[in-house]
């Protein structure tokens, strides 16, 4: 079953299997002491989803015969194929997993027949789940929704690469330390679960610091208020393009995943590029800012740098890039701003945003009623959602490798986690203002209003339709949390010309992408963006980053050369360096 058959101390693997499985126990009390009224809430919910599901077939006999006979049918195949493999017959699988799905790499999974049939008898049954919820009648889409998210999510948690008895390369490891990495395992298991919550480490925090080795591209805050800094880059090209650039980052989570490190740096490829660059860093909020609004984003955020980048460099227009949710606050503002008849920003470039909420992907479980109102009355005693719930909730999304892998690799392996700067940055977690969260999530998520001109801020009905300057709309074609085809149809509701472009990968590396890097591929497509099959269909491939593309379109926007602008020589004076002090507030 593995190369190892025994432990070299048999008494001592069995002492440490005891000390391992005590362990656990007290973690597992701990946890059911501390999270047993949250879970029976969350519990509840998931049993309504499920107990709607189960009225379905209860109300069609035949079909709910059906579905067991088809997981019967393909158990039953699986069986049998294994018993012919111990007798010497070559069988095809009955399943295979996705090539992306990474649980199931090590050898064993094929070439050892325990596991393979554990693998695909894992497989078998969590794809027939899916398709049983997909094949319910009567059931609406929210809830078949909430279901394939549930489904997936349990599912995820009991596949077999989860326990060190049921994963072959844990288990080999187990073996050969006598169970010394359970043991071990536990212990950090135990010191990482307090107050109820998990402290799940992703990566070793300790070899990053911002502003030392990530975030590190030259520049000053010139400008801050109680929600904003604003940071001005400073230039290293000998004559620059005369019209600024304003970088509107989200705010649940902090900018400088724009500019992770040099080589990875969207920021400082700018610079280079010659566009004087302005970046938004949005403050971690506390109780104090429990009423700064959506609309408040807007002015104290948009429209507060748009006057400061005019004070430090006498433009009065700037080209404006919006990423997520930062995005959907860029269009919302824009649509103000051509009702009151503000041309400062003379072009928007849109990474991974949405504007239209209704196939918004598997964050919409998130956002029904009763459970904004849930978040509403957290929010109600702090003030502020706390950035571990977001997190949350976006680490859910992509559970086998934000959560089951580091779960393996840090318990069951005992080992300790890689460096890796992405996930640094998504440890690196923001709170949220009540009063702006509970606004987006309604305004858009729930009632979609932004795609139906039906959105107000500070009185003023917000219609993209009247927007009518030139658009870049960025999508990523495996993107998670603003899926491809919601942000797809971003374009159509402005009033303007949009220039389409697919990246290859998700919502991260999708976006940041260096030129250098080699990596991954952009689609273009000069025809209409109307459906998403024909224009995928009939779309040109590019091979590599998808930045050189938008340097064409953006400098073509950007005016004639002029002479660098240094921060601060003009009539804003330099607060700090860059990175400015507001994005390394903790959430302590």
């Amino acid at each position: 079953m593995t190369d190892n058959k025994l432990p070299p101390d048999p008494g001592e693997f069995l002492d440490n299997i005891a000390k391992a499985m005590q362990k656990a126990s007290q973690v597992l009390q701990n946890y059911s002491e501390t999270r047993a009224e949250s879970d029976n809430r969350t519990l509840e919910k998931v049993a309504r989803v499920f107990s709607d599901i189960t009225a379905s077939y209860m109300q069609n006999p035949e079909k709910a015969v059906q579905a067991q006979m088809q997981l019967f049918q393909q158990q039953s195949k699986l069986w049998m194929n294994t018993m012919a493999s111990f007798l010497g017959e070559e069988v095809e699988p009955v399943i295979q997993p996705d090539s992306s799905d990474r649980r199931f790499k090590d050898k064993d999974w094929n070439e050892n027949r325990f596991f393979d049939f554990l693998k695909q008898s894992y497989l078998i049954t969590s794809r027939w789940a899916g398709e049983t919820i997909q094949n319910a009648d009567d059931v609406s889409d929210t809830t078949k929704r909430k279901a394939l998210f549930y489904s997936e999510q349990l599912n995820n948690a009991l596949s077999p690469s989860n326990f060190a008895f049921t994963n072959p390369e844990v288990l080999r490891l187990t073996i050969e330390n006598n169970g010394s990495n359970l043991v071990e395992g536990m212990e950090k298991l135990s010191r990482d679960f307090s107050d109820g919550r998990l402290n799940l480490r992703q990566t070793d925090l300790s070899v990053f610091e911002v502003g030392k080795n990530l975030a590190i591209t030259p520049g000053k805050v010139i400008f801050q208020n109680k929600l904003i800094q604003l940071v001005q880059y400073a230039p290293t090209t000998t004559t620059v393009y005369k019209k600024p650039v304003l970088i509107i980052p989200p705010w649940i989570n902090k900018y400088y995943i724009l500019d992770l490190n040099p080589d990875k740096s969207f920021i400082k490829w700018a610079v280079d590029q010659g566009l004087t660059i302005f970046v938004i860093s949005w403050v971690n909020p506390d109780e104090s800012h429990k009423s700064i609004g959506f609309a408040d984003y807007m002015k104290l955020g948009i429209i507060a740098s748009l006057d400061a980048i005019e004070a430090a460099t006498g433009e009065k227009s700037v080209n404006a890039i919006g990423y997520c949710i930062g995005g959907t606050l860029l269009a919302s503002t824009l649509g103000v701003m051509a009702q009151a008849k503000d041309k400062r920003i003379a072009s928007a470039t849109f990474f991974t945003t949405q504007v239209d909420f209704t196939e918004a992907g598997d964050l919409l479980v998130f956002a029904d009623e009763e459970q904004i109102a849930e978040v509403d009355s957290i929010m109600e005693t702090t003030g502020y959602l706390e950035g571990t719930f977001m997190a949350n909730a976006f680490n859910m999304m992509r559970s086998n490798d934000l959560i089951w892998s580091c779960m393996i690799n840090n318990y069951l392996k005992a080992a300790e986690p890689m460096p890796f700067d992405l996930l640094f940055w998504n440890s690196d977690n923001t709170r949220m203002p009540a009063a702006t969260h509970s606004f987006y999530l309604r305004e858009c998520y729930l009632k979609n209003h932004l795609s139906q001109a039906k959105m107000q801020l500070d009185g003023i009905r917000v219609d993209l339709s009247k927007v009518k300057i030139p658009i870049y709309n960025l999508a990523a074609r495996e993107d998670h949390i603003a899926p491809l085809p919601s942000v797809f149809k971003l374009g159509r509701f402005f009033g303007g010309k949009t220039r389409m472009v697919v990246s290859g990968s998700g919502h991260i590396a999708g976006v940041i992408n260096p030129p250098q890097s080699g990596k991954y591929q952009y689609w273009t497509n000069e025809a209409p963006a109307v459906d998403l099959m024909e224009w995928l269909e009939t779309a040109q491939e590019h091979q590599g980053s998808w930045w050189p593309d938008w340097k064409r379109w953006i400098t073509r926007r950007s005016g004639k050369k002029v002479a660098p602008r240094i921060p601060g020589d003009k009539d804003l004076l330099p607060i700090e360096d860059a990175p400015g002090s507001y994005v390394l507030m903790t959430l302590g």
